[in-house]
C-alpha cells in the first residue's frame, strides 16, 4: 500500500519537484537544440564556404530583425526561463502612460512633440532596445526595434535605468525628456516611414 501512494506520489504532476525536473529537461533540450543548430551552421559554412558571404551580408550588413526572433522563439519554445513557475512575480507596474504632447509638427524625417522639459516619456509600443547613443545630426537617441518589426527612434530622451537589449512594455517609463521637445523617427528596412500612420 505504501508502495502504491509513493508511485502515486510520484506520477502526481501537480507535485513541485515533478514540475521542477520537467522544467530542467525542457532547458537542456532548448540547449542541445541550439547546439545542434550552431554545429550544423558552422557545418554547412565549412562546406559550401559561399554561405558565409550570405550570412554575413544578411547578419553583419542588414538590421537583424530581434522582435522577429522573439516571437519565433516563444512560440516554439516558450519562455526563456525554465523556472518560470517558480518566480511570482512580486512588483506591479507603477508608470503606465500613454504620450501626451501640446503640438505636434513634421521635423526632418519625423516628427517634433512639444511636451514640457523634464516629461516622462512612455514607450509606445513593447519592442527590444537596440541602440542607446549619440547618433549624427539627431543627437542622443534610443531606437527600440519594436515586436511590428518597426524601428521606433526618441530623440531627447535621456534614460539612465536603460541598457542596450532590454525588453521594454508598451506604456513603461522610457526616461525624461531632456528639453520641451523630443523627436520620434519610424524606420523599417532603412527607410523612413510616415509617422502619421503610426504616431497616436
Amino acid at each position: 500500500m505504501d508502495e502504491y501512494k509513493s508511485v502515486k506520489k510520484y506520477l502526481n504532476k501537480d507535485e513541485p519537484a515533478f514540475s521542477y525536473r520537467r522544467s530542467i529537461l525542457s532547458y537542456l533540450n532548448k540547449i542541445l537544440i541550439s547546439g545542434l543548430l550552431l554545429i550544423s551552421i558552422l557545418c554547412i559554412i565549412k562546406i559550401y564556404p559561399e554561405t558565409k558571404d550570405f550570412i554575413y551580408q544578411h547578419v553583419y550588413q542588414k538590421n537583424i530583425s530581434f522582435s522577429s526572433i522573439h516571437q519565433f522563439y516563444k512560440k516554439y519554445f516558450g519562455n526563456i526561463f525554465p523556472v518560470d513557475g517558480f518566480v511570482k512575480e512580486e512588483t506591479k507596474m507603477v508608470f503606465q502612460e500613454t504620450l501626451n504632447y501640446k503640438t505636434k509638427e513634421s521635423y526632418k524625417e519625423g516628427v517634433q512633440l512639444e511636451v514640457g522639459k523634464g516629461y516622462l516619456v512612455p514607450v509606445l509600443d513593447s519592442g527590444i532596445i537596440v541602440f542607446i547613443g549619440e547618433k549624427e545630426n539627431y543627437g542622443y537617441t534610443i531606437i527600440v526595434q519594436q515586436m511590428n518589426g518597426v524601428d521606433l527612434w526618441y530623440v531627447g530622451v535621456d534614460s539612465s535605468s536603460l541598457e542596450l537589449y532590454d525588453y521594454i512594455e508598451k506604456g513603461s517609463l522610457l526616461g525624461e525628456s531632456i528639453s520641451s521637445e523630443i523627436y520620434l523617427y519610424y524606420q523599417k528596412s532603412g527607410e523612413f516611414l510616415n509617422y502619421q500612420e503610426y504616431l497616436p
